[in-house]
């Protein structure tokens, strides 16, 4: 292709709105282009970087025996209501009526789609195990896109849907699936990705795994161990506490806290550490806005994800009434009374001497034991693990946290789906089974992106061959001259008859612009044919990562840039 005709400006100057490097640079290099907050049109470098993306998806479906099929982006909301989440679903799920009056959604996620499609096939255990995939456009109505195509609202998902009759067989096929994604990162360029323990959140399920690009301009949080293979979202990370109980537990004693409210301040007044004190932390329930009032370690933050899973719904944070029966800043869990949800955290075990709040305005009390002053509580973990906390795995304080951008996730669903939405199969003896599902997704927007974030330079992003819009970037320094734009010519040619990918440069343009459109596309391979060249009869062959710069005879040229493109190729497929 001719640069001179490709669609899209390429530019300098790093746009005001873009936070990340990846959506800068996509925007600057002419592949994308907003059309609405968190939706966005492809220019062709970045359609053909992502037509190469979900081929490398379709192999490796296809390798574990997936079957392609396609779902609507249109669906009715009786299937949605079949599963129950049409309205456990927020604001995320759009929702609208036909010209009938007929209730229907668009599509963010398939697990409903999926069962409708399959449920009258899989009548017999017989037909079981099989798996259906899709490449899709979805909508979410995200509330805060951001990051370019790293959080969006439209998007193109690789969504794939298991089937199963037994728990060790979704539990062989998860495995497979599992080994496909790190070999679609892997052929993507991005071997780095790692996996980690997850919250199965709306999807439901038991067990699951995101996969995640490590990056500091990551939304999702990584606890690590540094001393074994432990690793798990922050938001399914067991949070471990050990406290030391004090041999003697102080009295109970009520202490004036004029205009005191927070944590800080309290434990700045009190001259005590935060560790040694016992917060409130108020929601509501959405379902009946009840308040729940979780009791936690004052130096422990609240995972609110551990806590709606806990009750099984989704909760907000409080909004504290004067009827309620609670004292904002002055809650404490001795002589609380109200009709509430009283939660403690496991933070709080094996602790006394406790500041907390009296429940009376401008007083706490210090010397808190929860044993021998609130009785026999259950605890539970609703805190988010910290860095230097206990490992799950291993036991020992070695606990990082990181961030990271989730490019794919895989759910054990079980028969969430199944079971509500009436798919059933006759098992071997005559009886009537549910099936159990898995579920595996990959955004291809956001893979690309996340390429892109650990693969570029402050010029411009550097894609792997794998999934480059083309193979060789032909620069023709002075086409103005006959002579250069003739051998130009000639070696565009003779690449794409090889069944080289080129872009060629063959513009009245300075060697500077040429270049620095060079880095903005990306290409692995850039190919120079300037004066100075042609003049020693050579071609000069540089590694947009710089990782090779080569001389070649004029008349090696061709076979010389096929071996480099072909030794490229075979190493991102090992």
């Amino acid at each position: 292709m001719k640069l001179e005709k490709l669609i899209g400006d390429r530019f300098k100057e790093r746009p005001s709105d873009c936070i990340v490097d990846s959506h800068a640079l996509m925007v600057r290099g002419g592949y994308i282009k907003s059309v609405s907050n968190g939706i966005y049109s492809s220019y062709n470098p970045l359609k053909r970087i992502t037509r190469k993306i979900e081929q490398i998806m379709r192999e490796e479906m296809d390798g574990i025996e997936g079957q392609e099929v396609q779902f609507p982006v249109v669906m009715p909301a009786s299937l949605w209501q079949e599963s129950g989440r049409y309205e456990s679903i927020g604001n995320e799920l759009v929702r609208f009526n036909d010209r009938n009056k007929s209730p229907l959604v668009l599509g963010m996620t398939h697990e409903e789609a999926a069962v409708q499609l399959v449920r009258e096939y899989g009548k017999s255990y017989l037909k079981y195990p099989f798996m259906i995939y899709q490449i899709q456009t979805k909508f979410r109505d995200e509330a805060r896109p951001r990051a370019g195509l790293i959080r969006v609202r439209e998007f193109t998902m690789k969504d794939a849907y298991s089937f199963h009759t037994s728990k060790e067989d979704l539990e062989n096929y998860y495995s497979s699936c599992y080994e496909a994604y790190e070999r679609i990162y892997k052929r993507t360029g991005i071997p780095e990705v790692i996996s980690v323990a997850s919250d199965s959140g709306m999807m439901g399920g038991s067990i699951s795994h995101e996969f995640m690009l490590l990056t500091p301009i990551g939304e999702d949080s990584i606890a690590i161990c540094k001393e074994c293979d432990y690793r798990a979202n922050i938001e399914a990370a067991e949070s471990i506490i050990h406290n030391n109980k004090d041999e003697v537990s102080e009295k109970l004693t009520l202490v004036h806290t004029p205009n005191i409210h927070t944590i800080e301040e309290v434990c700045k007044f009190l001259n005590s550490k935060e560790s040694l004190s016992c917060k409130a932390v108020v929601y509501q329930r959405n379902s009946d806005d009840k308040y729940v009032v979780l009791f936690i370690r004052g130096d422990i933050e609240v995972n609110e994800t551990k806590l709606s899973n806990y009750l099984g719904e989704e909760i907000h944070p409080a909004i504290i009434t004067e009827d309620s029966g609670l004292t904002p800043g002055y809650i404490g869990p001795y002589n609380l009374e109200g009709d509430f949800i009283l939660l403690f955290d496991s933070s709080l075990k094996n602790t006394n001497n406790l500041s907390c709040g009296a429940n009376k305005e401008e007083y706490h009390y210090t010397g808190l034991d929860i044993s021998r002053d609130i009785g026999v509580v259950e605890y539970h973990d609703f805190g988010k693990v910290i860095e230097g906390g206990i490992c799950p795995n291993c036991g020992k304080p070695a606990i990082t946290i990181s961030r990271g951008v989730e490019v794919g996730n895989i759910f054990q669903l079980g028969d969430k789906y199944t079971k509500s939405m009436n798919m059933t199969y006759l098992d071997q003896d005559g009886n009537l089974q549910n099936p159990i599902m898995g579920c595996y997704g990959i955004g291809v927007g956001r893979l690309v992106a996340a390429v892109c974030e650990a693969h570029h330079d402050e010029f411009g992003p550097m894609w792997p061959i794998s999934i480059a819009p083309w193979h060789v970037h032909l620069c023709a320094v002075r086409s103005d001259n006959t002579e250069i734009k003739e051998c130009a010519d000639n070696l565009y040619k003779k690449l794409q008859q090889q069944g080289v990918e080129v872009i060629y440069d063959d513009r009245s343009v300075s060697a500077g612009v040429m270049f620095s459109d060079a880095d903005l596309l990306g290409v692995p391979v850039r190919v120079v044919v300037s004066p100075r060249n042609l003049k020693q009869n050579i071609v000069e062959v540089v590694a947009r990562d710089k990782s090779f710069s080569i001389n070649v005879p004029m008349e090696n040229s061709v076979e010389s840039i096929l071996k480099i493109v072909s030794d490229l190729r075979a190493n991102s497929n090992m």
